[in-house]
């Protein structure tokens, strides 16, 4: 299995972004897809995940502000950010999870400065 991110960049405070992950190759259905971030210094944490069964589960830090989605015809999992601060500055992994072994995507930047 195989997962590409894109859609990192900088924008300012309030702001928004859109992340997209693409996942290629074979994979049980029944899974759960998401997004972790880390900044420098601080250990990776969790920011969203989306089971194949629609469930979600957010960071406390992100409710409210960011909407986790999956497409899965098309293999995608997209991570919307709405009012971004500078505390979510970090670099954004993607992650497949299937009965506990997981793979990442390569990261992407998100800088949320003025």
């Amino acid at each position: 299995v195989q997962l590409q991110a894109s859609g990192g960049g900088l924008v300012q405070p309030g702001g928004s972004l859109r992340l997209s992950c693409s996942a290629s190759g074979s994979y049980f259905r029944f899974n759960i897809m998401g997004w972790y971030r880390q900044a420098p210094g601080n250990q990776r944490e969790l920011v969203a995940t989306l089971t194949s069964g629609l469930t979600t589960n957010y960071a406390d830090s992100v409710k409210g502000r960011f909407t986790v989605s999956r497409d899965d015809a098309k293999n995608t999992i997209d991570l919307q950010m709405n009012s971004l601060k500078p505390e979510d500055t970090a670099v954004y992994y993607c992650t497949l999870c299937v009965a506990g072994n997981c793979w990442w995507g390569q990261g992407t930047q998100v800088t949320v400065s003025s």
